[in-house]
């Protein structure tokens, strides 16, 4: 564990903090999380999620507090 933190990333344009979803695959349960696009109806930004630190992980990239 480093002792060093990074700075978050900026959350990409346009999308806020409340653009942030986590999706299943209704054929494998294979979760995924990033920001979803209304207009394409996709995750941009997506990454693999195996648990919830993962999630966890990715809110904290953002310096989002995640709410659920």
């Amino acid at each position: 564990m480093s002792i060093f933190r990074r700075p978050p990333l900026p959350i990409p344009e346009p999308f806020t903090a409340d653009d942030i979803r986590v999706e299943s695959s209704i054929c494998t349960g294979e979760k995924t999380i990033g920001f979803y696009d209304r207009a394409a109806k996709k995750l941009m930004y997506a990454e693999l999620v195996r648990s919830d630190k993962d999630i966890r992980d990715f809110y904290a990239k953002y310096g989002v507090e995640q709410t659920r």
